[in-house]
């Protein structure tokens, strides 16, 4: 038995802040690009190559060292080393359609790859990570002007070959034209001339109204290897001589494994290499992972009592019930998120007064592909890591802590991610590759680790079960005059990101309740921290997911309190906000006109509910359609407007749109983690539901370029759904679901 201690994670996962960067909000820390993107026409080798691996490097301006990013091939094709990981949001096709608009190269010839952590990639205030539906937006303007900077260098390259002036030349798919004597030259001949070039910092870029590539539904890069089983996946990879390893956390966190009870027994098993102890687990080492998997769970370990209940440290008492009761009995008063007006003086007049709490249960990944990570160290003192992650320089930087080296000494293998939605940060020592990497210095040997579907279910950093109490004062005409709530608990930016954003108010705790556009006159809004004593993560839209239900369902119970249709009054409260105003009506319009019902389809009686959502600098409106079949929600239509600003692809817009509504749907529905005795009920995912195929509505997107900045598309689509849905279900029965999922309550049809 090998006992294997690794460094302080606790420590290390507080991200430390960049210079200049302490007191940014999240909003600016997002906004803000650091640096001008540089082209680089050739790969760096040797000791270059191992700088620019090296998060320990000595880093220049993000951006700006060449070479970094472009890669022009003799055979024409390019390769764009990309700052952001594909976890099938589609970036790679992005970037390939923004740079080979101003490049001159269809997209279909760029092969676009994750780049290694280095300096040159942290193209936001000195840090990189892909999350937010963020990468787009942020990197337009840089990958815009990487392009042009190409484009330009290779025309006088060619200039100087062809012995003519620049303004002679023009570019065509991936060559230089020189029309009047019919010559042209190969990008990929020009490649070496162009590199030692000096770039110019004013390149001109391409009027927009002449886009080709932007703004067009180009082809997924990623498809043919996606649909024909040919792309990798962490889970796929494999190194030459690697051990396999299977892992069995305790059932409560908190508890560490003091010794192992049948070691010889498990040691004996076919295949068995070794078995180990890990923090917070025990694994066994095979020949193959099966074998791996097999023994680790006939090995027994004594575990240690759970410890007092604190932050990541669950009682044995501990439930999703008693949370839930804490955070609804927590006296806090909380700190103003949101103040306008005079709340307290409208509540004083008011001809009446509304008011209700709503909560959202803790939520799982559920991601198709388990983690997994694979650890070698190599006899020159390195290590190369093979991991599913969103930040590359931070998991390097932990993985040296974990390995005992710098981390200019780690090489970082990001590949494709299986699923997105905010797993794939690092949330404390329940994670694959530290364990990948202690395993692998144990040995000697190669390591891959891979959880088995239970130990991700039980394992997993899910979603803040959240609380919000509200309150509404309206006018004698039934106009609402003022709106309180008072939000309770703990978002992950405040968790994993206290050490860049001091702000006392966590945003993601309250986006989706502050901010919102309605013109409501007097708003008071608090938030008050109580932590939660279990790993919380990002989730798919982050705080708008639970939000925006919150919000747009009491909205409409102010519309009904006023005796008010809440499309109506979602119209009045918008008539100053032209782009909100634009969207609502454009869904109106796409869902064959509002009417909320009841009204019968086929002898069922169904009915509509509306909700807006503004997530990530986009802003969505949403109506579903929804009926009672057997006592339980059944969707069948769902109509989503989308107005992102601007767009580069609309069909990855529509694509992302309904994969999010169909997540948002299923958590509407069914999805819950609810912890009792301090330990997860939901092992796997037959207890743990999601949306089954039969539940998936038809799904209507309409995209909306109002010309605003570039917003959000990945998780914009998600936080409109399930109170468009609760909103439905209320026109139908007359009662309101304020605690979801929706499957808890009991509904009866009309």
């Amino acid at each position: 038995m090998n006992a294997l201690t690794p460094f302080d994670l606790d420590a290390a996962t507080q991200l430390p802040a960049p210079d200049g960067v302490s007191n940014l909000s999240r909003r600016r820390f997002l906004g803000v690009a650091a640096g001008a993107l540089v082209l680089g026409v050739a790969l760096p080798t040797g000791k270059a190559m191992a700088q620019a691996e090296g998060a320990g490097a000595i880093a220049p301006k993000p951006g700006t060292r060449v070479p970094a990013f472009l890669e022009i091939r003799p055979d024409g094709t390019v390769k764009l080393l990309s700052p952001f990981i594909e976890g099938g949001q589609g970036i790679n096709t992005a970037l390939a359609q923004i740079v080979g608009e101003e490049l001159d190269v269809t997209p279909e010839r760029f092969v676009v790859e994750c780049a290694p952590p280095g300096p040159d990639y942290a193209l936001v205030n000195g840090l990189r990570l892909t999350g937010g539906s963020f990468s787009t937006r942020s990197s337009y303007a840089a990958m815009r002007r990487l392009g042009a900077t190409a484009r330009e260098m290779l025309i006088r390259a060619a200039a100087a070959k062809l012995k003519v002036q620049d303004g002679e030349l023009a570019t065509e798919d991936g060559k230089v034209v020189h029309a009047a004597s019919s010559r042209s030259i190969g990008y990929g001949e020009l490649a070496g001339e162009a590199l030692l070039l000096q770039p110019k910092e004013d390149v001109a870029l391409r009027d927009p109204k002449t886009f080709r590539y932007i703004r067009q539904p180009v082809a997924r890069l990623d498809v043919r290897d996606k649909s024909t089983g040919r792309a990798i996946y962490a889970i796929d990879q494999k190194v030459e001589g690697m051990l396999y390893a299977a892992v069995q956390h305790a059932a409560a966190f908190g508890t560490e494994p003091k010794a192992l009870l049948n070691e010889a027994d498990v040691k004996a098993m076919p295949g068995v290499h070794s078995v180990h102890l890990l923090p917070g687990a025990i694994a066994v080492t095979a020949d193959t992972w099966w074998r791996a998997c097999k023994a680790v769970e006939a090995l027994k370990a004594d575990w240690s009592t759970p410890a007092a209940q604190g932050v990541d440290t669950v009682s044995a008492g501990f439930s999703s019930e008693a949370m839930l009761a804490a955070l609804k009995a927590s006296a806090d008063p909380g700190l103003p998120s949101e103040t306008e007006g005079d709340a307290d003086a409208a509540f004083a007049k008011a001809a009446k007064v509304i008011e209700a709490d709503y909560d959202a249960p803790y939520l799982a990944h559920a991601q198709l592909e388990p983690p997994s990570s694979i650890a070698r160290m190599n006899a020159d003192g390195t290590l190369d890591l093979w991991v599913p992650n969103q930040m590359p320089e931070l998991f390097q930087m932990i993985a040296g802590q974990t390995a005992g080296l710098t981390p200019d000494k780690v090489k970082i293998h990001s590949p494709l991610l299986g699923g997105f939605f905010g797993r794939h940060f690092m949330y404390g020592p329940a994670n694959p590759f530290p364990q990948a990497i202690l395993l692998a210095k144990a040995t000697g040997r190669p390591v891959k680790v891979l959880w088995s579907r239970e130990e991700e279910f039980l394992n997993d950093a899910i979603r803040p079960l959240s609380f919000s109490r509200f309150r509404a004062a309206l006018d004698g005409a039934g106009n609402p005059t003022a709106i309180d709530v008072r939000t309770v608990g703990e978002g992950p930016i405040g968790r994993w990101f206290g050490a860049i954003f001091k702000a006392p108010v966590d945003s993601s705790a309250v986006e989706g309740i502050v901010e919102k556009p309605y013109a409501i006159p007097n708003r008071k809004m608090a938030f008050a921290k109580l932590p939660h004593p279990v790993t919380i993560a990002f989730w798919r839209s982050v705080g708008h997911s639970m939000n925006d239900f919150f919000y747009e369902s009491f909205l409409d119970e102010i519309a009904a309190a006023g005796n008010n249709d809440p499309y109506a009054l979602r119209l009045a409260l918008l008539k100053d906000k032209p782009r909100h105003l634009t969207l609502l009506k454009t869904v109106a319009e796409l869902s064959g006109g509002w009417t909320r019902g009841p009204y019968e389809v086929d002898g069922v009686k169904r009915a509509r509910g509306v909700a807006l959502a503004s997530p990530f600098g986009s802003e969505t409106a949403t109506i579903a359609e929804a009926s009672i079949e057997d006592g339980a929600a059944r969707v069948h239509r769902l109509w989503i407007a989308i107005d992102p600003g601007s767009i580069v692809n609309p069909a990855i817009v529509k694509a992302q749109v309904e994969s999010a509504a169909a997540l948002g749907l299923s958590s509407a529905l069914f999805e819950q983690v609810v912890y009792k005795d301090g330990v997860r009920q939901q092992k796997n995912y037959d207890s743990y539901k999601i949306l089954a195929r039969d539940h998936m509505p038809e799904v209507h997107v309409a995209i909306v370029e109002s010309g605003a900045p570039m917003g959000g598309i990945g998780e914009p689509g998600l936080p409109g759904v399930p109170p468009a849905v609760a909103n439905a279900l209320a026109a139908l029965t007359g009662e309101r679901i304020r605690s979801l999922p929706i499957a808890k309550a009991k509904l009866s049809g009309v």
